[in-house]
């Protein structure tokens, strides 16, 4: 069982996908470990610390990946780049799948099995796997500490003997985990913190952590929340007033941090010309969503933008610039995901697909993706040879493809909005279905029982009829239209 890991060729991305310390722990699993040479040069780590704790050092990418059976790495790898591994291989990380139906078809053509390690549930036992949280919270710190080195002067409130210099005043949109780091640092730093959320249970969490929590709380915020713990979608009137203290608010603060990134989505609008252009000179903004289009209308994804004195730094890979610790804890993620994967006493690779965690994340299995989200966009995204045409539009019949809208109808979103009017409610039907009798209405509701109970005797007799209807038969023809 061979593991490979190459240098990812993405320009500016210097994580690797194991560090020495995952490696060793990966040959104790049974597994042999390749790495390309210079794998963890953008991460500080040697060939040499890698050679230290057991693994193998290849001259290039191919050689480390010639018959391997796992491959683990960053960002998604390009199909072609793969030839070489073994029929069926695992490639896991994090693979962004979303508006990319080219490439993930291309993967599933290329005979891997590709597992995307974003799309891991939030359950308890797969907490120590959850990429996105260990990513976004180095994000949320590595956020304020380059907001500190753009905003050229001190955090923290000093009292000199030439004055005292006031604290900064820094403002976090959006109370997730990067959110929370964020306030975290930036109290740490010293500086007067306040954030804001949609969700009322984020209110608590900021004030724990010594932050001022800004949002209108009437009556409709304080019910904004399903039992789920997903945000409902608020009306507009709230929103026109949230807006308003919020940009009142922005105009008062030296840095401003934004955190609202939605995978799949292109990131909401939370500031826009106007409010930055309200910001004092020398302000700094950090849109922690530049990667999917920004929280700030004048978000350059990878540059620093600076507009009427108001630097905008808009890094798509923030955690990627503190690479040596994102790598470790990307590279724990990913060990704690590939021994789940290994049977401990045979040490070979046993792939449970049963498995809540494997189900969630994997990808494409078998030449075809299998990801219930992105299996119907696979088929119109991957090029197919004139000769398998036929047998494809005999296994799809041309209705089939509706089948698929309802599914996405049901799907609840990240941020789920109002229900449509067809969409199923919370309530169940059958409690739908009995309503509560009047008072009124009760004399009426026992005459009719006791005629019902009159004229059960008379209703006895006919029971025998009554069984020929063949109701348990007529479901059976429409089945046999379903092979």
């Amino acid at each position: 069982m061979k593991i490979a890991i190459v240098r990812e060729p993405l320009a500016g991305e210097n994580r690797v996908a194991a560090t020495p310390e995952t490696v060793g722990k990966l040959i104790a699993l049974g597994a042999s470990v390749s790495i390309e040479t210079q794998a963890g040069a953008g991460s500080r780590i040697a060939d040499a610390d890698y050679a230290a704790a057991g693994a193998s050092i290849a001259a290039s990418a191919q050689a480390a990946l010639k018959d391997a059976a796992i491959v683990l790495t960053v960002r998604r790898p390009a199909a072609a780049s793969l030839a070489g591994v073994a029929r069926g291989a695992l490639v896991i990380g994090a693979l962004d799948p979303h508006g990319n139906d080219g490439e993930i078809a291309a993967l599933a053509q290329a005979g891997v099995t590709a597992v995307a390690m974003e799309f891991m549930p939030r359950i308890t036992r797969a907490q120590v796997m959850d990429i996105l949280s260990s990513q976004a919270n180095l994000a949320g710190y590595q956020g304020v500490i380059e907001a500190a080195a753009a905003f050229e002067r001190a955090f923290p409130m000093m009292m000199t003997a030439a004055g005292t210099v006031r604290p900064a005043k820094v403002f976090v949109m959006g109370a997730g985990v990067a959110g929370l780091q964020a306030i975290a640092t930036a109290k740490r730093l010293g500086a007067v913190v306040s954030a804001t959320d949609v969700r009322p249970a984020a209110k608590e969490q900021v004030e724990s952590l010594g932050g001022k929590f800004i949002a209108v709380e009437d009556e409709e915020f304080k019910q904004a929340e399903t039992a789920g713990g997903y945000a409902k979608q608020m009306s507009e009137a709230y929103q026109a007033k949230q807006a308003e203290l919020t940009a009142s608010h922005i105009a008062k603060q030296d840095i401003v941090v934004t955190t609202a990134l939605i995978p799949g989505r292109p990131a909401p609008r939370l500031i826009t010309r106007a409010m930055v252009e309200a910001m004092a000179p020398g302000s700094v903004i950090v849109d922690l969503a530049a990667e999917r289009g920004g929280n700030v209308e004048l978000t350059v994804p990878d540059r620093i933008v600076e507009h009427n004195g108001i630097k905008i730094i808009g890094y798509s890979n923030m955690q990627g610039r503190i690479p040596t610790t994102a790598s470790q804890l990307y590279a724990r993620n990913l060990l704690a995901f590939v021994t789940t994967l290994i049977d401990a006493k045979s040490k070979t690779l046993a792939v449970n697909w049963d498995d809540e965690l494997v189900k969630a994340t994997v990808l494409t299995r078998d030449g075809a993706v299998v990801h219930p989200q992105f299996a119907a966009a696979a088929l119109v995204a991957a090029p197919k040879p004139a000769a398998e045409l036929p047998a494809i539009a005999a296994r799809k019949p041309p209705a089939k493809p509706a089948l698929a809208k309802p599914a996405v109808v049901a799907a609840m979103a990240d941020v789920p909005k109002k229900a449509a009017p067809d969409a199923q409610q919370s309530i169940p039907a059958a409690a739908e279905a009995v309503a509560p009798v009047s008072p009124k209405a009760r004399p009426a509701a026992k005459k009719l029982a006791a005629l019902a109970d009159a004229a059960a005797p008379v209703s006895v007799a006919k029971k025998p009829a009554v069984k020929k209807p063949a109701a348990p038969k007529k479901p059976v023809p429409p089945a046999k239209d379903v092979p």
